[in-house]
């Protein structure tokens, strides 16, 4: 996905020469003239080529003022966006926007529901206020308002509902998220790591090279189904282990033969059997 994005940026500014009128670049750019212009004014967007009495854009102007409307919604304000263009190599800006916008693609497919309060209690039986909250929380759900919530994934909430039906309370399953949620915060913060200090610390030492954005791209598109894979595959591998070892013991439990009561055992038995015996039954 990430290398046809790529790619497909690549065709636009090196297969397609068209240059544009600040008309043409408001249009294609989907900002206004006006704040095209006051872009310009404040050093966010390059100078046109003026050819008489006309100025004309290219590609780069147009993924640059997409650039900036990204970071801006973002919350950046103009002030640190010029700071950031600044530091960009000329001509970049395709290249930073397709990273940028490959950084923002969903890590899987599944897509979030809207469920209502009435649906919501059918799959969260026994939340009170507070485990709503606690669900609120680790992201499990979030409301909406109006009686409405946002499932962002629809399988996990159905999964802890699969478990009501073994008799786990809704505050168990709980705290069993709790639990893999912090754990998998720490597996995402590990491959962050090795992917910021292995490949994009490098790159933004070099000073971004042209030629090694293509690098970049894949780097972090194989990030995707390596990291997946490689926490799918440690699970299965422990979880094996933890089986084995927990259901081991109560197999070799279950096969050891009853325990033979000691004769000193008998004899405090037959002690308290002629004590009760011999105690006067209540009027």
């Amino acid at each position: 996905m990430i290398h046809n994005m790529s790619a497909n940026l690549g065709a636009v500014q090196t297969e397609d020469p068209e240059e544009h009128t600040i008309d043409q670049l408001a249009q294609a750019s989907a900002v206004t003239v006006r704040n095209i212009r006051a872009h310009q004014s404040r050093g966010l967007l390059p100078a046109p080529e003026v050819r008489g009495r006309t100025g004309y854009y290219t590609q780069e102007h147009v993924a640059r003022l997409q650039l900036i409307h990204e970071m801006q919604t973002d919350g950046f304000n103009l002030k640190a966006i010029k700071r950031i263009l600044d530091d960009m190599p000329p001509g970049s800006a395709g290249e930073v926007l397709g990273f940028e916008r490959a950084l923002r693609t969903p890590w899987g497919d599944e897509q979030p529901e809207i469920l209502d309060a009435h649906e919501l209690a059918e799959l969260f039986q026994g939340a009170d206020d507070k485990a709503t909250q606690r669900a609120v929380k680790l992201g499990v759900i979030l409301p909406l308002g109006d009686g409405r919530f946002e499932v962002p994934s629809p399988t996990l909430l159905r999964g802890g509902a699969e478990l009501e039906k073994f008799g786990i309370p809704i505050n168990t399953r709980l705290a069993v998220q709790e639990q893999i949620h912090r754990h998998t915060e720490r597996v995402a913060d590990a491959f962050v790591r090795l992917f910021v200090e292995r490949v994009w610390k490098p790159f933004n030492d070099s000073g971004r090279p042209e030629s090694e954005w293509p690098r970049v791209h894949a780097a972090l598109d194989q990030l995707r189904p390596l990291a997946t894979e490689a926490l799918v595959a440690t699970f299965h591998q422990v979880m094996s282990v933890k089986v084995d070892e927990a259901f081991g013991k109560v197999i070799q439990q279950e096969a050891k033969p009853p325990r033979k009561a000691k004769p000193e055992d008998r004899e405090r038995s037959k002690d308290r059997s002629r004590s009760s015996a011999r105690r006067p039954e209540p009027v």
